[in-house]
């Protein structure tokens, strides 16, 4: 029977028979959740709770996970934490896509009670006389467990039960059999639970695994096969333009550097009033091509393709490459328009009007962009919120099911809630990504609200210090917001990129891949592109944002100039080794040099275990003592074990103290594999 809680005093609080408390993973209050915990299908997911009871007897804890339907999927035994907290943990694992719950049931123990009162009172010298009430106590559980039990296990429980009932016996030959160390460890995995008390049912959420885990590699197709003219005058006049024929080419090369998601960024027709020319200058010439985040012109909108990439036929076609070569495709969704974007005649009302009757252009004062009207989705939500419905569900019908969506945190929070719901309800394997370098507060609610992952402040963290920190803050929320490391974007590139030199691009390369399951790399980074427009900017010289950008990218690799060799390892391992397909296992080591980090990463389920050693200094060779934590590894404290460099081959025998001397341009980084 299970305890029904009773609301008491304040109708808001409720107490059961036993306490329960802080359950883990919940978003928001145990009472009251927010939203869905999160997790993918075949995720590790730790549930934890405070358990505690009245008295001395013990209390138990287990783990029920319901599935979609609403059935008892598993009941997982809980364990206890550290001594003195009252914190239990189980983990659990849910195997398809969905709405799923979980509760937590708190229980007496009356075997573990028995066990150790009995175990005490032999230990105190009673007799079989002080002891004649135990030993019947303990038969009638031992006769209540043999019914529950295993047909292989039953007769271990009946004589334990019939020995404590001999009185020919002496008192160590009665108990013999029910202190037994194996009928113990299946009385634990059978227990009888007496008074059990549920909390309430949490939610969770499950989607399919590319939520957490993929590579992902951006371009611009209009790039690919583009040829430059070569003027003196304008050497960045297009001789011509790229289009989705030349990118779906390009695949062949995206796809031999291990990426699981290609991420195009917008590919429709770019307005031509006010567009922006090279180096975001306010005056283009008539064959600069603008930016593609200038979305419409007479040529159509946010449904469209721009006219030189090619149709819609072609477009499919790059979709359909790109599954052959066991990707995905990207887009992104970017939600405002050029001044000529079809909605602005068609729906005015979409938009915001100033005082002199003008639409508003976006700012971000001082920064002005006058190619771009800012959508506003106050004034007729009923209808701008079909009409982007409409947009995505033409792009899913294209063979799109992952958006990249460009600046979430300027739109409203309840319209991203009710879109990704509603796709959700008929495309569940459809995910988006929050492209919001913003405030954490927002960067969190947009996780919370239903973004599969998001954009985070890995470009910004280049200490150990700061890495360590944030990974661990990471680690911590990812039960609702997964993090994708994208190591550049055609917006952000870094002073440590920009003063770094290769050994920069390595180091930032091997951390984002081996620190998140989600990893992204834009067009340019294997080629070490690292010129800023100006000093103390982070936009590109030249950016693609405004202009072609033709890459040799074989010939780079032919010549030496190029990350991709390294690139290409690291979504192997990745492929490789399930430990760094997730992001809550991560834990981090002591190295004695401020530039070192040291981390583990190990799957529970495969015993996979990952280390990474990795300088974070660019410039200088490093050298350091790692201390591990063995326990964290599943190795005994004094176990001496066998590490395979995953990036030469190379073995060593290590320790609980290993000495490590790092190259930014030679070995910047150790990938170990734990062989034992």
């Amino acid at each position: 029977m299970v305890d029904k809680p009773r609301r008491v005093g304040n109708p808001q609080v409720v107490v059961g028979r036993f306490g329960i408390s802080d359950v883990k993973p919940v978003v928001g209050s145990t009472a009251v959740p927010e939203f869905p915990a999160r997790a993918v299908v075949g995720e590790p997911i730790d549930v934890s709770a405070t358990v505690f009871r009245e008295g001395h007897d013990a209390v138990g804890a287990s783990v029920v996970l319901r599935d979609p339907a609403g059935r008892k999927a598993a009941v997982t035994r809980m364990n206890p934490g550290v001594p003195g907290t009252d914190r239990w943990h189980a983990r659990v694992r849910a195997d398809r896509q969905g709405q799923w719950t979980f509760c937590v049931e708190a229980w007496s123990d009356p075997m573990a009670t028995w066990h150790h009162a009995v175990t005490a009172k032999i230990d105190a010298g009673q007799g079989a006389d002080d002891l004649a009430n135990d030993f019947e106590s303990g038969a009638r559980l031992f006769d209540q467990l043999a019914k529950s039990l295993p047909k292989a296990d039953r007769p271990r429980a009946v004589a334990a039960a019939r020995a404590l009932r001999d009185t020919t016996l002496d008192v160590a030959h009665r108990v013999a059999p029910a202190l037994d160390g194996y009928l113990q460890r299946v009385a634990h995995d059978n227990p009888v639970r007496q008074l059990v008390t549920a909390t309430q049912r949490f939610p969770l959420w499950v989607d399919r695994p590319r939520a957490l885990y993929g590579s992902w590699y951006e371009f611009f197709p209009r790039s690919i096969g583009a040829e430059l003219a070569g003027d003196p005058v304008s050497p960045a006049r297009p001789a011509r333009h790229g289009t989705l024929k030349d990118a779906t080419e390009h695949l062949d090369y995206v796809a031999s550097l291990g990426f699981d998601v290609v991420y195009l960024p917008p590919i429709h027709p770019i307005g031509e009033v006010n567009r922006k020319g090279p180096n975001n200058t306010l005056v283009a010439a008539s064959w600069d091509v603008g930016s593609p985040w200038a979305i419409g012109s007479r040529e159509g909108g946010h449904d469209a393709i721009h006219a030189e990439l090619g149709t819609l036929v072609d477009f499919t076609a790059f979709v359909r490459r790109a599954h052959e070569l066991e990707m995905e495709v990207a887009l992104d969704l970017a939600l405002q328009c050029a001044p000529d974007h079809p909605w602005v005649t068609e729906h005015p009302e979409w938009f915001t009007t100033k005082p002199d009757g003008t639409i508003a252009y976006a700012e971000n004062p001082p920064k002005k962009y006058q190619d771009i009207y800012p959508l506003n989705f106050d004034n007729d939500p009923k209808g701008l919120y079909a009409e982007v419905l409409r947009v995505v569900r033409h792009w899913i019908a294209a063979g799109v099911n992952i958006f990249r969506v460009d600046n979430p945190h300027t739109k409203p929070l309840n319209f991203w809630q009710w879109l990704i719901s509603e796709v959700r309800k008929s495309d569940p394997d459809v995910l988006f990504l929050a492209e919001a370098f913003t405030k954490p507060a927002m960067m969190h609610e947009l996780g919370k609200i239903g973004f599969h992952q998001s954009y985070t402040y890995y470009t910004w963290r280049n200490s150990r210090e700061e890495i360590e920190a944030y990974v661990s803050e990471l680690s911590g929320s990812g039960h609702y917001m997964r993090p994708n490391f994208f190591v550049n974007t055609p917006d952000i590139l870094h002073e440590y990129l920009q003063h770094g030199g290769p050994g920069a691009f390595a180091i930032r390369a091997v951390l984002a891949a081996t620190l998140s399951p989600a990893w992204g790399v834009y067009s340019g980074y294997e080629l070490f592109e690292h010129l800023p427009v100006r000093p103390g900017s982070e936009e590109y010289l030249d950016s693609e944002k405004y202009q072609l950008r033709p890459r040799d990218f074989v010939a780079a690799i032919a010549d030496g100039r190029s990350l991709a060799p390294l690139i290409t390892q690291l979504n192997e391992i990745r492929r490789g080794h399930p430990a760094l397909q997730q992001l809550r296992n991560v834990y981090f080591h002591h190295a004695d040099n401020p530039d070192v980090t040291a981390y583990s990463k190990r799957d529970a389920a495969t015993g996979d275990t990952i280390i990474v050693v990795a300088t974070v200094n660019p410039h200088e060779w490093r050298e350091a003592t790692v201390s591990l934590d063995l326990a964290a590894l599943g190795l005994e404290w004094d176990t001496g074990f066998t590490v395979r460099d995953l990036l030469t081959g190379e073995e060593f025998r290590w320790g609980e103290h290993n000495y490590v001397r790092l190259d930014p341009l030679g070995r910047p980084a150790h990938i170990f594999e734990v062989t034992h």
